[in-house]
């Protein structure tokens, strides 16, 4: 949903004919600079008026900055980020702007001290044409519906969407503020300290209510500020996953929401703020923090475990993944071992292929045992992946959850905290810390622990039977993949 900030402020800077622009800028609804987005009007039959928009949105392994990746743990300003794109014609009349999209991310960066480049100009250009081609995609079904049902029924349909998804929501909001009460806080705290703090204050007779994240830390001499788009992200799917009927993802969930985020915080940093890592680590602590003022579930591992390595010149190249580790348990189910979890939808790259393509060793990749929090009901347990390099080459990791564990609730207890670890040529083992950067050689490796997940529920409790005896989550599910205008709006009334 942080998408939705790009065309709705992208439309007050540029003026419109047949064409598709490029952004990362945060200022703009992007989230942070490997984040490309690229947004096509879609024009009525006549050409004249914007009828909806087509959007994409990619994670680029490398788009420059002062290391491979671009996701630098040592980040302080936005331009050692990478190429930073405000507003970009990338396609006008049909011709792609290959020319000037290079100078874009390859040449201009490095104008910066210390910072290169995209490491991977022709991945990016082919990245981004098949994001264009997306959106063309996209432009050519809406018109195929329109013509096949008239603008006027899509656009009622599309309203009748939306609507469900706010009366899911008010409903919601309504229910919880009868069993638990009008007013729910919470904080937790990022490694460093700072805090994000949370007060939501719920009318239960309208069903809407204010997100207040007043009292959260100022911005930080770091990259893990989060624009806001990240901050209003978290807030819907944290409440579409609290929904229970089967509602699509949209702007009626947050319809019922007022947001609050204090200008120059940590939620809502200046345009020079650096911020690639609070799209990644800062958006999961956000939802930890959401989740734990509902009293929805446990901590999950809180972090995506950013780990690149490459190497820069002509010749060099950058390589990026994230790390899944343990979701949180809660009442009534067990976390789960092994996944991403909340803000992200990344999958890593296979053993072969990465070993293929890349001067690496994939040394091991499993679960961590134990990892988990214990409780009546169990967290997820972590993972352990040791990658050995062949050649001299620069590796980071960007991560969090180091320094606080993932915490259990209702009397469940902490899940382990993460772990990163440099094993030298030289017998040397040194714990990297949660962000850092160094210059590896070749036979030396990285081995990353990731958190796990909290538990739920005092251990004195029997698991087993709890498990057996669970109230299934599903048993409250109502999934649906198409209906009717009244079966659509059931969806609603039964959340």
């Amino acid at each position: 949903m942080g998408m939705f900030y790009c065309p709705t402020r992208q439309v007050r800077c540029v003026s419109f004919e047949a064409l598709e622009f490029l952004l990362t800028c945060a200022e703009r609804g992007g989230v942070h600079l490997p984040d490309f987005t690229v947004i096509t009007p879609v024009f009525d039959d006549q050409g004249t008026d914007i009828i909806f928009w087509a959007a994409s949105r990619g994670h680029h392994a490398d788009v420059g900055g002062i290391l491979p990746g671009s996701m630098p743990p040592t980040s302080r300003e936005i331009w050692e980020e990478g190429a930073l794109v405000e507003s970009f014609l990338l396609v006008r009349d049909g011709v792609f702007a290959e020319k000037e999209l290079t100078k874009l991310i390859y040449e201009d960066p490095a104008r910066f001290p210390g910072c290169s480049g995209t490491r991977c100009l022709g991945d990016n250009i082919s990245d981004l044409k098949a994001q264009a081609a997306a959106n063309y995609t996209g432009i050519r079904l809406i018109h195929q519906l329109i013509s096949e049902y008239t603008m006027d029924v899509v656009q009622y349909y599309m309203k009748a969407i939306q609507d469900s998804a706010e009366l899911a929501v008010r409903n919601l909001l309504k229910d919880i503020a009868k069993t638990t009460g009008n007013v729910l806080q919470a904080v937790d705290f990022m490694d460093d300290g700072t805090p994000i703090c949370l007060k939501v204050t719920i009318d239960s007779v309208s069903g809407s209510a204010i997100f207040d994240f007043t009292g959260t830390g100022p911005e930080v001499y770091g990259n893990w500020n989060a624009p806001i788009a990240i901050c209003n992200s978290a807030v819907i799917y944290s409440l579409r996953c609290l929904v229970k009927s089967d509602i699509p993802l949209n702007q009626g969930c947050i319809n019922p929401i007022k947001i609050i985020v204090t200008e120059g915080s940590l939620l809502n940093p200046s345009p020079e703020a650096a911020v690639c890592a609070g799209n990644v680590l800062t958006s999961q602590r956000l939802v930890d923090v959401i989740f734990k003022a509902f009293g929805a579930m446990a901590a999950s591992q809180g972090c995506m475990n950013n780990f690149t390595f490459g190497i820069n010149g002509d010749e060099g190249f950058g390589y990026y993944e994230t790390i899944c580790g343990g979701s949180g348990a809660g009442n009534g189910w067990h976390g789960t071992s092994g996944v991403h979890t909340n803000m992200t939808n990344t999958r890593i790259t296979d053993p072969e292929s990465l070993e293929r393509r890349y001067p690496v060793v994939l040394r091991k990749f499993s679960l961590r045992p134990g990892s988990g929090g214990d409780g009546q009901f169990q967290g997820g347990d972590g993972v352990v992946r040791d990658v050995e390099f062949r050649i001299p080459m620069t590796a980071s990791i960007l991560s969090e959850r180091r320094s606080f564990a993932p915490y259990g609730m209702n009397g469940g207890e902490d899940a382990a905290r993460g772990l990163n670890q440099w094993i030298r040529n030289n017998g040397r083992t040194i714990n990297l810390g949660g962000k850092n950067s160094v210059a590896v050689g070749a036979g030396e490796r990285v081995v990353i622990n990731t958190p796990g997940g909290g538990g739920y529920g005092p251990t004195s409790e029997c698991k087993d039977k709890a498990w057996d005896e669970l109230n299934v989550r599903g048993s409250t599910f109502t999934p649906i993949a198409n209906g009717t205008i009244e079966t659509i709006r059931s969806l609603g009334e039964s959340a």
